[in-house]
């Protein structure tokens, strides 16, 4: 059987006074409380001459406060970095203060100008105009009168209008002519949240190429055929296929009846009336419709 001894409190101070007298040359002090070693400042026992005033040449001991260092600053903004803060923010006219759509703006900054002359700056060469219906039917004349102010500034200019009513039919034939005068590409949104993105989508791609964005046409004749075709709706590219094995061109489709449409495998009468009505129906319907 293995045994175990318990040292009692007088040899556990007996070893403590002698760990004590071995580490005493050292630079090492016991805390006995925390069990930690803690480094101690070298003491020099070597006796020194006594003084002229009965003193030991021994200095004195001063204390030295420790002085906190300042919190650092941030150092400000150049000019040239001002600069490129500000561009890459939306820029809102003072006008639009107080509007709702600027709490839908969130996922880039944007910031207030008394400087610029659309409602939004979204770059160097683009702009926003913004236009609700209602407030188009009390001032009709407030959106002409904006196009004009602009002038050619802006190489890509939006008109933004929010379609905040349900009877828009008649004041949006009017905004479409007079965007379509003013050299302004009409975007309609219906709802606060919609604007907002689209405000924060034209700021997004502001250095991206067109080609982003543009629908990817197959460049040979089959392709084309196929991007065409399947606009109508209802239409798919096995139709495209069957149309152009029967009819063999494309003009030949465009001038085709109902019923000669109804007769290629797997065109029914309702898919061979909207290709009809696609190509023989008006673009532009009468105003009083």
């Amino acid at each position: 059987m293995r045994r175990f001894h318990i040292p009692t409190a007088e040899e556990l101070e007996k070893r403590r006074v002698e760990a004590e007298q071995l580490l005493s040359n050292t630079n090492i002090q016991i805390d006995m409380s925390t069990s930690i070693l803690k480094p101690q400042h070298p003491v020099d026992n070597t006796p020194s001459e006594p003084t002229s005033n009965g003193t030991n040449g021994a200095q004195p001991t001063t204390t030295t406060a420790t002085v906190a260092s300042p919190t650092p600053t941030r150092a400000p903004l150049t000019p040239t970095k001002q600069a490129r803060a500000y561009t890459q923010m939306v820029q809102a006219n003072e006008l639009q203060r107080g509007n709702p759509l600027l709490s839908s703006i969130r996922n880039v900054r944007w910031t207030y100008s008394n400087t610029i002359i659309p409602d939004f700056e979204v770059g160097r060469s683009s702009c926003i105009l913004y236009l609700s219906i209602k407030y188009h039917r009390l001032h009709p004349e407030y959106i002409s009168q904006r196009i004009e102010a602009l002038g050619r500034s802006y190489t890509t200019r939006v008109l933004l209008v929010y379609m905040d009513t349900d009877d828009s039919k008649v004041p949006l034939r009017e905004i479409n002519r007079v965007a379509l005068l003013g050299d302004m590409t009409l975007l309609l949104a219906w709802s606060l949240d919609e604007a907002g993105r689209y405000v924060e989508t034209l700021k997004a791609y502001e250095h991206k190429q067109p080609d982003i964005i543009r629908e990817r046409v197959e460049d040979t004749y089959v392709g084309r055929l196929n991007s065409f075709l399947t606009s109508i709706r209802s239409v798919n590219k096995t139709d495209v296929l069957t149309l152009a094995s029967n009819f063999k061109s494309m003009d030949k489709v465009a001038c085709a009846t109902v019923e000669e449409l109804a007769m290629c495998p797997g065109i029914g009468e309702l898919k061979a009336q909207r290709i009809y009505k696609a190509f023989n129906d008006p673009f532009v319907l009468p105003l009083n419709e």
